[in-house]
């Protein structure tokens, strides 16, 4: 979601409402100019390239002579991270020819038609605005299983498969159902309420660890003229990033699990209603920053770190993001959502963490050993520190961080999972479900509710409706935690 980052453009933003196709199957045209780019070098052949022998050095067995074509979604996380770990590609093949790379944000209207004309790049980073469903990519089975690179050994330490080198949870969301895994998330995210130490220590409040709290912090700071809240508008899909570990707090994580199961009235459950209604309250209380329905994720940001509002939702691609509009003092930071008072069933800690930044190899890649190899490469330590050098996130890579001087914000992201321990959560609807969550629950629910034209109850009402109708739809793969 999940990356998994600035925008180029404030009109397609990383997590701005997806525009896909109904079903893979639908073509939408390409622009001339990227095809050309992004064209086969054998005039649009299906055909594989021969398998390379395997070796210590080689375990995936590359073809050490074929091309490689990679796809970057080119977001807040740019693409120089990529570039870099490319250019170990090329000095481990020196027989094959440079790494074709290109970067994009048009991911869905772009690489869909090669999917469908059975020509797709070796790798590619699937996020952005136009993200390809993964649910219905594993659905079709346009995927490749990617256990080999899970087994192969790491390159730092081959005793060591990489999947024991990642993240708790990474490895798990790669999973739609059963052991197969179609996609490796390769940022790790940090989801939260975001704020200025600066700006807190400006009106002598410590974070809020319940709402009662909170709402008094957001009143201290109106009178102030310092607005409570604020959050992309355009894309309220933002705000589940506090609101769902929010109702996990209140309720329990299965809660949580009902509503990614699509069960019946999981979105009636009295956690989830006690949570609409305190978010609600931030509205009728004027603690929302005027404007804010009408913001973009860029303009929301840059209204926070001008000072404009103490919080708001995000995950930890947004300091990266935001880089050239925070002031030095702002002393950027992270926090778990506030829970609702003493009653709630998980510690104030839980927060949702997960990768982010989804990377698939299509099925029907040309050289999918070189697409995971080049994974591969970028789950070194090496190429893993560059990564959290360059745009200020964690990795997959389970370490990373030695020796490396941390921002605060970063350093709270860490503080943060320590925290937390084993209370992280890690909602699936925004994997498995991509339309219900951006443009149902997100625009059409939450978006309503937070903008003041829909009450929670009838928000409530909506999204069940909204769910119901996914849970019944034959066309679309369901999943279920395991």
């Amino acid at each position: 979601m999940g990356s998994t980052s600035a925008h180029k453009n404030e009109g397609l933003g990383r997590r701005d409402v997806i525009k896909r196709s109904a079903a893979l199957g639908l073509i939408t045209v390409p622009t001339m100019s990227f095809l050309s780019a992004c064209a086969s070098s054998d005039g649009g052949s299906d055909k594989k390239v021969e398998k390379g022998k395997t070796s210590k050095t080689n375990p995936l067995g590359v073809n050490e002579t074929a091309p490689l074509e990679v796809v970057i979604f080119d977001g807040g996380f740019g693409q120089q991270y990529a570039l870099d770990a490319e250019k170990k590609y090329n000095a481990a093949f020196p027989k094959a020819p440079k790494v074709k790379h290109a970067a994009t944000q048009k991911i869905q209207s772009q690489l869909q038609p090669r999917f469908n004309g059975g020509t797709p790049p070796d790798l590619i980073d699937n996020s952005g605005a136009e993200q390809m469903d993964m649910g219905v990519l594993v659905g079709k089975k346009q995927l490749l299983d990617l256990t080999p690179l899970m087994d192969a050994p790491s390159i730092d330490d081959p005793s060591k498969k990489v999947r024991d080198t990642l993240r708790p949870g990474v490895l798990e969301m790669g999973q739609f159902d059963g052991d197969p895994v179609w996609i490796m998330y390769y940022a790790y995210t940090v989801y939260g309420v975001w704020y200025s130490q600066t700006a807190l220590d400006n009106l002598d409040a410590q974070y809020p660890e319940n709402w009662d709290d909170m709402l008094a912090l957001c009143a201290k700071a109106k009178k102030k003229g310092i607005a409570g809240w604020t959050y992309p508008g355009k894309y309220p899909y933002y705000l589940p990033f506090s609101l769902y570990p929010f109702i996990a707090k209140i309720g329990g994580r299965e809660v949580l699990d009902k509503i990614d199961n699509l069960e019946p009235n999981a979105w009636m459950d009295p956690a989830v209603k006690a949570a609409f209604e305190a978010y609600y309250e931030l509205y009728q209380k004027g603690y929302i920053l005027k404007g804010t329905p009408g913001l973009t994720h860029i303009q929301s940001q840059t209204e926070w770190t001008k000072g404009k509002a103490l919080f708001i939702p995000n995950g930890s691609w947004v300091e990266n993001e935001a880089a050239p509009t925070t002031p030095k003092d702002f002393k950027m930071m992270v926090a778990p959502p506030s829970g609702l008072d003493s009653s709630d069933k998980m510690p104030f800690g839980t927060i949702w963490a997960s990768g982010g930044e989804p990377f698939i190899v299509p099925a029907k890649a040309k050289n999918p050993e070189g697409g995971m190899e080049q994974l591969r490469i970028m789950l070194s330590e090496e190429s893993s520190k560059n990564f959290t050098k360059q745009v200020k996130s964690l990795s997959a890579f389970n370490g990373g961080t030695d020796g490396l001087t941390l921002s605060t914000a970063m350093q709270a992201g860490v503080d943060v999972l320590k925290k937390a321990g084993d209370n992280v959560v890690n909602p699936r609807l925004q994997d498995w479900y991509v339309k219900l969550q951006k443009e149902q629950i997100g625009v059409a629910g939450i978006g309503e509710m937070m903008a003041g034209r829909a009450t929670p109850a009838e928000t409530l009402k909506k999204i069940q409706g909204f769910a119901d109708a996914a849970a019944k739809d034959q066309s679309i793969k369901h999943y279920k935690h395991q």
